[in-house]
């Protein structure tokens, strides 16, 4: 008896072991195929909520692939396991000890490498190829040197997905990795140019999205770009290159400026050629005895750091227009009306890098009388409780993606219910190109008749969200 109780209890396992297997493989978490192979999620928190971390989008790009444009993706043997972030891209760490630092807490536990081409996704709808589900793309800031797409101030998938809105964070080349151009490198280019490589990484994660979401759930033709800083001035680049035209659906542009708007990288995008970026990094190199692409290749990232640096200053490096990529800034392409015509929202801080909102009304001025399509301002201007409380440059990371707990912050019931209702503004975008969704209109289009933007704060005894004609810039010099 005892040995037939132990066989029933074998039988009994395989059996179970059998079903959640079968469960795995066609249920609620399927195996899915997309460029490169087959790939598996795993089940978050969120009931339903599935997650992908670490997915390639392009090969890495090492070795002779280092400053080259991004390469298509290697494939793999078997199912992928997407359950571990890809590493963010070669950067310095912020000092725990500066405002940052402080701020963001996590950076020094991420491994940073140039095999960083990589994103994370989170869907309600796994494998649903039916459901088009509208997708966002998160472009992180970190003045084209730093950050990465996953940041703990980013950790929002689950609370997008719960909407119905697929989050994706990508990963790209920063600092002379992803921007660095020279006569040799543009030569050896099919599209003869150099530089612009981690822009050229964004556009090639959007192509990915496109040609791949429908697997997660999503529509490939309802594609969201936004991005904050730097992010924000991707986003500008994505939407002036004619790389990813047809892509880009809807475009929220997050302290980056406006037209021809200074701070957030946005005053520097476009403003040197590829010429002046070749020749500038041409005498750096000269001056190193560095005249090969083989011997510049071989340099590591703290040698390439120190030679960009020079006697105490550092190299800025940032999108180029080099008329294959971009064939004009931002603002020269809004003018020409060769921007996407689609909805957009832009915005910055009350205490941002510089004053924005003059550079934000002339866009949407400009927008209004171009297009039918709305377009939409805010000011963030939440004074953040705690020490050092401002509405500082990438404070309202925290609150669009709802991501309090990897705070230090005493957050209150007011910075919860402002929160809930940016990320709805948010994901509502996404679906409808209107923050509103289908519910009652509180936030209206910028017009000339009524010039407004919505101010976001967190006062518990007044409205949380309100129109007004008068943003206040109260200024602010935090770096991002």
């Amino acid at each position: 008896m005892k040995k037939l109780s132990i066989i029933l209890l074998v039988l009994s396992s395989v059996l179970l072991i059998s079903c959640s297997s079968l469960n795995f493989l066609s249920g609620s978490n399927p195996v899915l195929t997309v460029e490169g192979g087959k790939i598996v999620g795993v089940q978050t928190p969120t009931k339903g909520i599935i997650a992908y971390k670490g997915v390639p989008f392009a090969a890495p790009p090492v070795d002779e692939l280092r400053w080259r444009e991004p390469q298509p993706v290697v494939p793999w043997k078997g199912v992928k396991k997407a359950d571990t972030y890809g590493a963010a891209s070669v950067q310095q760490t912020w000092d725990p000890d500066s405002f940052y630092g402080r701020e963001w807490q996590a950076s020094g536990s991420v491994p940073f490498e140039e095999d960083c081409l990589y994103l994370n996704i989170w869907t309600p709808a796994a494998g649903k190829t039916n459901k088009k589900l509208p997708v966002a793309m998160w472009i992180h800031g970190g003045g084209y040197r730093e950050g990465f797409g996953f940041e703990p101030e980013m950790d929002g998938g689950e609370d997008w997905a719960s909407r119905g809105v697929i989050l994706v964070q990508i990963t790209y080349r920063l600092g002379v990795f992803g921007f660095f151009s020279h006569p040799l490198l543009s030569e050896e280019s099919p599209n003869g140019v150099s530089g612009n490589y981690g822009v050229m990484d964004q556009a090639a994660a959007l192509k990915w999205i496109h040609n791949n979401i429908d697997q997660f759930g999503g529509d490939p033709d309802n594609i969201m770009i936004f991005g904050q800083s730097a992010g924000a001035g991707s986003v500008q680049t994505l939407c002036a290159s004619p790389i990813s035209k047809g892509l880009i659906s809807k475009a929220i542009s997050m302290s980056g400026g406006g037209l021809n708007a200074a701070g957030g990288g946005g005053g520097r995008r476009g403003s040197m050629t590829l010429e002046q970026a070749e020749a500038t990094n041409k005498t750096m190199m000269d001056s190193a005895g560095k005249t090969t692409l083989e011997q510049m290749r071989a340099l590591t990232f703290e040698e390439l750091t120190e030679m960009a640096s020079g006697n105490g200053g550092r190299m800025f490096y940032s999108p180029i227009v080099d008329n294959y990529f971009l064939t004009g800034s931002f603002s020269d392409m809004a003018r020409a009306n060769e921007i996407p015509d689609v909805p957009y929202m832009f915005g910055g801080t009350a205490n941002d890098m510089g004053d924005m909102t003059g550079a934000i009304k002339d866009f949407c001025a400009l927008r209004n009388e171009q297009s039918s399509e709305p377009v939409y301002a805010y000011m963030f201007s939440r004074q953040l409780p705690g020490k050092d409380g401002s509405a500082f440059h990438s404070s309202d990371l925290w609150y669009i993606f709802h991501a309090f707990r990897n705070s230090w912050r005493p957050f209150t019931k007011g910075d919860e219910e402002l929160s809930l209702q940016m990320v709805d503004y948010w994901t509502n975008f996404a679906k409808y190109g209107n923050p509103n969704g289908e519910g009652d209109v509180t936030w209206t289009a910028y017009t000339k008749e009524k010039p407004e933007f919505m101010n976001l704060d967190a006062n518990e005894d007044e409205k949380l969200c309100t129109m007004t004609a008068t943003p206040k810039f109260l200024g602010g010099a935090s770096l991002r």
